[in-house]
């Protein structure tokens, strides 16, 4: 008998569904015309190694990330070096494996193995855990329910899952892997890897695009409550259904931004925006046209983090300045 998840299509859900498939399509028509896709599948990658291992406490800032991809010599933690480069790899190896259309123990095996090789705290990488562990609050099932749990749990991803729009599907398998939390260590880059992995099998993310888990990073306490919010719920996966198609279509916005960055900035040097400053373009684009004041006030940020922020925006010409010296304003340019 395949593991049955439990969950109802609300109104909100169906919208967020809904409009995720619009901004798919949309983006999906853009990429096929475009030489520089390898651009934003670099930019991709650095965004997810450098969530995904901050949320579990990674110190390496997003600059550094992408430095350590590019083979750069940095001073930083052995382990925390060691954490972000094997995330590197684990994308690699999903992404070969993006056309596979049965996953059985042994690729998650391998998939840990990649992830979790060298740091792990207890337990060992690519081998079910052997011993009770807690996480906050929750203690998952014991290590002797894990295997059959997990056999369940790959049946239903295997067999029945495709019946299910990529959106729901992906934040099922993000779920329920980590409610049977299978590994002494490294189940939540894990998990995280194998909801981006169903992404790929599914064909939603065929240029590898997408990067969920900064929405996750961006806000890790309310993550860890809509986790446990399922527990609490009595294992009703509605609400985090919810709150993952929320991250998902935000993600899809944000790909869109980038997309329309990148096209403006052919022929011209271009930059690749951070959170900060995708923020920023789209508090233009609903305004119009924004003062200092009310860039650094919209951002929570300092006078001068609005202008560290604007200054790559205005050199690459996606920004403007006008009006006079004591009243300009910005606009998108």
């Amino acid at each position: 008998m395949s593991y049955q998840p439990h969950f109802t299509i609300t109104p909100a859900l169906l919208s967020r569904v809904e409009a995720i498939a619009v901004l798919r399509e949309r983006i999906q028509g853009a990429a096929v015309r475009v030489a520089w896709i390898p651009v934003l599948q670099k930019d991709t990658r650095a965004r997810n190694a450098h969530s995904s291992t901050a949320i579990e406490g990674n110190p390496l800032t997003l600059e550094q990330v992408r430095a350590l991809e590019e083979g750069r010599t940095l001073e930083v933690p052995a382990r925390a070096r060691r954490e972000v480069v094997n995330y590197f790899a684990a994308l690699r190896h999903i992404e070969k494996q993006a056309a596979k259309k049965r996953i059985v123990h042994e690729d998650l095996f391998r998939l840990h193995a990649i992830m979790a090789g060298a740091v792990m705290d207890q337990g060992e990488a690519g081998r079910y855990r052997t011993i009770q562990v807690r996480v906050g609050p929750y203690f998952p099932p014991p290590p002797a329910d894990v295997s059959g749990l997990m056999f369940e749990f790959l049946e239903w991803w295997s067999k029945e899952s495709h019946t299910l729009p990529p959106a729901l599907s992906s934040a099922i398998v993000h779920y329920r892997f980590e409610a049977i939390h299978p590994f002494a260590d490294g189940n939540g880059r894990t998990g995280r890897a194998l909801a981006l992995w169903d992404l790929y099998r599914r064909g939603f993310d065929t240029h590898y695009i997408f990067s969920v888990d900064e929405f996750y990073w961006e806000d890790r306490p309310r993550y860890y409550a809509a986790l446990q919010a399922v527990r609490q719920q009595g294992e009703d996966l509605s609400a985090w259904l919810e709150y993952c198609a929320e991250g998902l279509q935000l993600t899809l916005e944000r790909v869109w931004n980038r997309i329309q960055q990148l096209s403006a900035s052919r022929g011209r040097a271009q930059v690749v925006l951070r959170p900060r400053q995708e923020q920023l373009l789209q508090l233009l684009r609903a305004h119009g046209s924004l003062s200092p004041r009310e860039i650094w006030s919209g951002l929570s940020v300092s006078k001068q983090g609005a202008m560290d922020l604007l200054r790559p925006l205005l050199k690459t010409g996606l920004v403007k300045r006008v009006g006079t010296h004591r009243n300009g304003r910005y606009v998108l340019k």
